[in-house]
C-alpha cells in the first residue's frame, strides 16, 4: 500500500520539477525577447533623433555656408570658409548615421572585435564574484552578519 503512495508522490514531484524547468525556460525566453525589444526601441529612437537633429543642423549648416560665402566674397577673406570644414564633417556623420550605412559598419566592426579581439572585453581583475560583492558590502555596512 505504501508503495502506491510513494510512486504517486514521486510522479507528482517529477511533474512539478518538469513544470518548474519549463516555467523557468519560458520566463528566460520572455526576458530575452523583452530585452531585445527594448534594445531595438532604443536604437530606433536614436536613429529618429539623429534624423531630426539632421534637419536642424543641416539648416544651420546651409545658412552658415551661405552667410560665410557672402562674407568671404565681400571681404575677400577666404579664411571665413574654415568653419565650414568641421560643420560639414558633423553634417556628413549625422547623415550617415540617420540615412547611411554607419550602423551596419559599426555592427560589422563589433562582430569583428567579438570574433578576433575578445581579450579586449575582459573585465579588469576578472569577472565580479559573490565574494567580491560581499567584501565590499561588509566594508560599507555598519550592520555585519558574520558566519
Amino acid at each position: 500500500m505504501g508503495f502506491v503512495f510513494s510512486k504517486s508522490r514521486n510522479d507528482i514531484i517529477k511533474n512539478q520539477q518538469e513544470f518548474m524547468v519549463m516555467n523557468s525556460r519560458l520566463q528566460l525566453e520572455r526576458q530575452i525577447l523583452m530585452q531585445n525589444q527594448m534594445r531595438e526601441r532604443m536604437m530606433v529612437t536614436n536613429i529618429a533623433w539623429t534624423r531630426e537633429f539632421l534637419k536642424y543642423f543641416g539648416t544651420f549648416t546651409g545658412l552658415a555656408a551661405v552667410g560665410l560665402t557672402i562674407g568671404a566674397v565681400k571681404k575677400k577673406k577666404p579664411g571665413l570658409f574654415l568653419p565650414l570644414v568641421p560643420l560639414s564633417f558633423i553634417l556628413v556623420y549625422h547623415y550617415d548615421m540617420g540615412y547611411g550605412s554607419l550602423l551596419q559598419r559599426i555592427k560589422s566592426e563589433a562582430e569583428n572585435i567579438l570574433d578576433s579581439e575578445c581579450s579586449m572585453l575582459e573585465m579588469p581583475k576578472g569577472p565580479i564574484t559573490f565574494e567580491d560583492i560581499e567584501k565590499a558590502r561588509r566594508a560599507q555596512s555598519k550592520f555585519v552578519i558574520e558566519k
